[in-house]
């Protein structure tokens, strides 16, 4: 009797080293699956730029930055994009804000990360001076071998050179990742707890550039879990009814940032 306790100790040992390899398999599998996954693409015809609101209101110049959200993917018209919905109720306004002539644009590009926003601030600060910067980003951020810091800090010197531009900023951080469809569990769990240590880390280093944080996944993320139809056909971007989601989120910090003084 004296060796059971080591062939169980053997036997428990090389369970768990089972399990172990089992679990990286699944996740691996996982993994190609989600990345071999027929994702929307940016619309070809999708320019956004345009105006919403009465032209004799007082005119506010509305630039997006960042990712795929940015610029729509997921969604054929841009009246359905997140700045499309965003812009229309700006220009629609409050009895205390009133109707506003808003003049919208974006510099995002699909599929950016932090480090591509520096691009983006000089496009975005070319010509006429935004009122108010809103950006997106972070999902292409997130890994397991990727410091959340690093792309903070990224984001952090983007609002920086806005704030000292004169453009209000606000920021929509990392969405909820454990909403996503086009990953199954436990990878989607895993993405969860990635996407929610980026948005920690994104929200310190925009409000120490003196931006606005709005946490999307705080926000939204219950709506996304709760209803497929939020996300569009590859489970990965949000569709129009997510992006109208994200746009009434957005809307008070946007619409304070268009009514105060820079």
């Amino acid at each position: 009797m004296a060796g059971l306790p080591v062939r169980m100790t053997k036997a428990a040992a090389t369970g768990l080293l089972a399990g172990a390899l089992g679990g990286v398999a699944l996740l691996a599998g996982e993994a190609l699956a989600a990345k071999a996954r027929r994702y929307a693409k940016p619309t070809m015809g999708l320019a956004l730029r345009t105006s919403m609101g009465p032209l004799t209101a007082p005119p506010l110049r509305l630039v997006l930055l960042g990712d795929s959200a940015a610029v729509g993917v997921g969604v054929e018209w841009l009246s359905d994009t997140v700045g499309g919905q965003l812009a229309r109720l700006v220009a629609e306004g409050t009895p205390e804000s009133g109707p506003r002539h808003v003049l919208l644009s974006s510099v995002g590009v699909a599929g950016s990360r932090s480090s591509d926003l520096a691009t983006q601030v000089a496009r975005a600060l070319l010509g006429d001076r935004p009122d108010v910067a809103v950006v997106l980003i972070g999902s292409h951020d997130t890994g397991p071998l990727r410091a959340p810091e690093e792309a903070a800090g990224h984001l952090g010197q983007a609002v920086r050179r806005l704030r000292s531009a004169g453009v209000r900023v606000v920021v929509g951080t990392c969405p909820d990742l454990g909403a996503l469809r086009s990953m199954a569990p436990p990878l989607r769990q895993i993405a969860g707890a990635l996407g929610r240590r980026t948005a920690k880390a994104q929200a310190a280093a925009v409000r120490e550039a003196g931006g606005i944080v709005v946490d999307l996944a705080a926000e939204t993320g219950a709506v996304f879990r709760a209803d497929a139809g939020t996300l569009c056909y590859d489970g990965f971007h949000p569709s129009a009814d997510g992006y109208r989601v994200w746009a009434h989120a957005l809307y008070p910090a946007v619409l304070r940032a268009a009514m105060s003084g820079v």
